[in-house]
């Protein structure tokens, strides 16, 4: 078995890069992902409070929640009034119906979709929708083009194919929001750390990439006035239209059956001599 942590769980090993180095979501994103009107917000896979900063900054009443602690303990140091819970997509920490919106930023990909869809219908009220979104480096510019080949492109698709072929979703609304993150030859540092590619090296060879950043750093950047790294923020939208039988649904239907039936009295056994005695 490898030592190696897998790149879905790579970031609490960097998640002070990652806290510094990867870029906010715009508010204009932020809007058009939850509504204009204060809503209640469970937040999956929500990191270090990248996106969570631009919910609570809108209004909106916000539970985070992320399978590492050690991402969540940075969004605790910069959102200290928001509730966090340990948590995976998979199984979410809310009773059924209990939330408005359900949002994940950077994060849909890494999850069990099947599962993590059903999960989510679950939680939604009523008229509730999912909202996702990527920040994605426009890689058109040649210097992006270069930075993508030394510390990685995204390899899964980010994009909402598996909310399409949801049954408990409606039709996907999508739209992009292009904004600007300013990097320095530190910040350029953080962001290639806090990819799960290198997260995953050995100290050698992620110290080599980060030399490489450098160089192409030192051969298009500004020096202390840093450069401005172009992104696309891809967003996705789709309301809850059908939501799973839950296991307490289920059990409430089997006590009114039980109930519907009547007492339960014991079958009298053949010998006459032994006293009947209902234990209902």
């Amino acid at each position: 078995m490898s030592d190696q942590p897998s790149p879905a769980r790579s970031f609490g090993s960097v998640a002070d890069a990652y806290d510094r180095g990867r870029p906010g979501y715009p508010a204009e994103a932020a809007a058009w992902l939850v509504g204009d009107d204060a809503v209640t917000v469970l937040e999956v896979g929500a990191g270090t409070g990248k996106l969570t900063e631009a919910l609570v900054a809108l209004g909106h009443d916000v539970h985070a929640t992320d399978p590492d602690d050690a991402m969540l303990a940075r969004l605790r140091a910069r959102l200290p009034d928001v509730p966090t819970s340990v948590a995976s997509a998979e199984g979410l920490p809310a009773a059924d119906a209990s939330y408005d919106v359900v949002v994940a930023g950077q994060a849909f990909h890494w999850f069990d979709h099947e599962v993590a869809l059903r999960e989510i219908a679950r939680v939604l009220r009523p008229g509730g929708h999912l909202a996702l979104v990527w920040n994605e480096r426009d890689e058109q510019i040649p210097w992006v083009r270069r930075l993508g080949g030394i510390i990685g492109s995204p390899r899964q698709p980010r994009n909402a194919e598996p909310l399409l072929a949801s049954p408990y979703f409606g039709d996907v609304a999508e739209t992009r929001f292009r904004h600007w993150q300013t990097i320095d030859r530190t910040s350029i540092q953080d962001l290639a750390v806090s990819r799960s590619s290198l997260a995953v090296l050995d100290e050698d060879r992620r110290r080599a990439k980060v030399a490489e950043v450098l160089a192409l750093y030192d051969d298009y950047g500004r020096g202390m006035d840093g450069m401005q790294l172009p992104y696309l923020a891809s967003c996705f939208r789709a309301t809850v239209v059908d939501r799973p039988a839950t296991a307490d649904a289920e059990r409430s239907d089997e006590t009114s059956a039980d109930a519907d039936a009547g007492p339960a009295t014991a079958t009298a056994p053949a010998d006459d001599d032994v006293l009947l005695i209902d234990f209902s």
